[in-house]
């Protein structure tokens, strides 16, 4: 492999344009086959095989009304009660807005038959249920701004009003990229002040980006053949930036010590490549594959977003070692010119002699290594520590900011009808094969509300066929707390089966929260085995590479010990609070259940990156 780098790199140093022209081509053709072919990211989550997704799959093919995106509008006042004439009024103005909005196919108000449900028994607090005919994600945020924007009625009124629901709640791309253009613009600084040279900076910033525009296109492309996830591309920016401009910084570090040693440009590029260049490969590969291992879980979102972020990882390594090398000999010896002040140029040509921080350290520590090597096993062990107290969940209104509509919806319907309310269970009932439809509704209902933990249960919707039905249930406890997870399971283990006998009804439970723990469970249930995976093939992969299988263990234990480093950290800042502020947080928040199988493949494969560098 080592000839075969050498001799693309001097090809391409020697031919910049030819290679410049091809990669324009391939730019060009995958953007039409984006244009032609590719859609835009999917917010929905498919769980194949759970409970939830099969009442998911049953309502959308029979009852479409109860299976679209749903809001909440919340009313409140201090000042007497909401069925008062005066606030009455507002809130029915306000409804009446939201009644004629796009999509909106119903609005169940607090004045009508569900009344008992939707009013406090204090009466200063009412709701409205919204159905949508569409996903709460195709609702988009000019529909989220039309119904927030029918306030005014009830605010005249005298009432405080606050949306919630999925609608308005829904966990979409950020519309800007602030953090990307923090992080480009902090490895702008860092690059001049390594490189002291505008121009050598400039070249792992820009086949960086376009190794990222690409990667882009190729992921719009595989949304037309699959549903990718909204948070793909986020997550492809954050791994294609850094990857990109290590492969480049490595490369272009390894060519300018060449060119100092005194060789000809495509001599010192050819070299690079053959050296540095062969390294991007094997360190691209090992990313590929902790990357790529997402594909283990079973949830077919999961396995897409590692597909998207490989594509753009296979992209920056093919741009590292071709159109890197093609512009590194397109520039030639006036890679250093314009030069950053007060930065001095410097290469280390002799290793031996080298004064840099970074060679004197190294030296220090390679000369006592066991002192070293037991201060960072204790750091990282002691960092490690709080892993064993980690609790997934997921994130809810509840922990938005407290000036957000959502969180004051959240607030207020705990307050007034308990925290339930924002974590309702959805019954899916097939009635096809029940022996009395309407005795079978009944007898669910019933046992449902009878069970322990839940605080009340709405009245059955049937839909136009009489042959499916919905039971809204609402738990006593909050959708982030463990009991409700606990009534989840009873009701599937308990009380569902036996009224599946009695009935001859199918039941299944379903919503939001009831997804959630489904995701949750399906993830705990392959995280050992994706770990296991993608350790193993790295650890094969890595002895390929260095012939030792010794090296490579030696990766694989030190990569695992900072994950659980890692870890231990994630639980002390957003479990127990520790830092918060430092993160922009006002309170703690859940470890999102995907989060340590996503970080895991992440800082696996960065890391292992890296060992191969060194």
């Amino acid at each position: 492999m080592t000839l075969a780098l050498y001799r693309l790199g001097r090809w391409c140093a020697r031919h910049p344009w030819p290679v410049i022209a091809l990669w324009v081509v391939a730019a060009l053709m995958t953007a039409g086959a984006a244009a032609r072919w590719g859609e835009a990211s999917s917010e929905s989550i498919e769980i194949p095989g759970t409970e939830s997704q099969r009442a998911i799959d049953l309502l959308e093919e029979r009852f479409p009304d109860a299976a679209g995106g749903r809001a909440r509008v919340v009313f409140a006042t201090d000042d007497g009660k909401v069925t008062d004439p005066a606030p009455r009024s507002g809130i029915e103005g306000t409804l009446d807005q939201i009644r004629v909005l796009p999509h909106v196919t119903q609005v169940i108000d607090p004045f009508g038959p569900a009344a008992a449900f939707l009013v406090s028994d204090d009466e200063r607090i009412a709701f409205a249920e919204i159905a949508y005919d569409t996903t709460a994600r195709e609702v988009g945020t000019d529909g989220v701004a039309a119904l927030t924007a029918t306030d005014a009625p009830a605010l005249a009124a005298g009432l405080d009003v606050a949306y919630g629901g999925p609608v308005v709640e829904r966990l979409g791309p950020e519309e800007t990229r602030t953090s990307e253009l923090i992080g480009l613009s902090v490895a702008i600084v860092v690059l001049a002040v390594a490189f002291g040279s505008v121009v050598a900076m400039a070249l792992p910033m820009l086949t960086s980006l376009v190794g990222l525009g690409i990667g882009f296109l190729l992921i719009r492309v595989l949304g037309g053949f699959t549903e990718v996830t909204s948070f793909a591309p986020i997550l492809a920016s954050m791994i294609g930036i850094a990857v990109g401009i290590d492969y480049a910084l490595f490369i272009v570090t390894r060519h300018r010590q060449h060119l100092a040693e005194g060789m000809a440009v495509d001599e010192a590029v050819a070299r690079a490549i053959a050296t540095s260049g062969q390294a991007v490969i094997f360190a691209g590969l090992t990313v590929l594959i902790a990357i790529l291992g997402l594909a283990l879980v079973g949830i077919p979102l999961v396995a897409a977003l590692g597909y998207a972020v490989s594509l753009v990882v296979a992209v920056a390594v093919l741009v590292a070692v071709t159109l890197l090398p093609a512009l590194l000999g397109l520039f030639g010896t006036r890679i250093d010119r314009l030069r950053v002040p007060g930065v001095q140029l410097r290469f280390e040509t002799d290793h031996q002699a080298s004064g840099a921080v970074s060679a004197r350290w190294a030296r220090l520590v390679t000369r006592r290594p066991w002192p070293f090597l037991a201060a960072g096993v204790t750091v990282l062990a002691v960092l490690a520590t709080p892993v064993f107290g980690l609790q997934l969940g997921w994130p809810d209104a509840g922990n938005r900011p407290v000036e957000t509509t959502e969180r004051q919806a959240y607030d207020l319907l705990a307050a007034g009808f308990g925290d339930g309310f924002n974590g309702p269970l959805l019954l899916a009932v097939d009635l096809d094969t029940a022996t009395e439809p309407t005795a079978a509704l009944a007898a669910i209902t019933t046992a449902v509300a009878d069970t322990p933990g839940v605080q009340l249960v709405v009245p059955a919707q049937l839909n136009p066929a009489g042959d499916t039905a919905v039971i809204q249930a609402i738990p006593d406890s909050s959708p982030q707390d463990a009991a409700t997870e606990e009534l989840v399971d009873h009701l599937r283990t308990n009380t569902i089966p036996t009224l599946e006998e009695d009935t001859r009804a199918v039941v299944e439970v379903t919503g939001t929260t009831a997804a959630f723990i489904d995701i949750s469970k399906r993830l705990a249930e392959r995280l050992v085995g994706f770990i296991a995976a993608v350790v193993l093939l790295s650890f094969v992969l890595l002895t390929a590479v260095f012939r030792s299988p010794l090296v490579a263990l030696k990766a694989a234990l030190v990569n695992l010990l900072g994950i659980a480093a890692a870890y231990g950290v994630l639980v002390a800042v957003f479990q127990w609070g520790w830092g918060l502020g430092l993160v922009g947080l006002e309170e703690t928040v859940p470890v999102i259940s995907f989060l340590p199988m996503m970080m895991f493949a992440i800082l696996f494969g960065l890391s292992m990156d890296y060992e191969v560098f060194i």
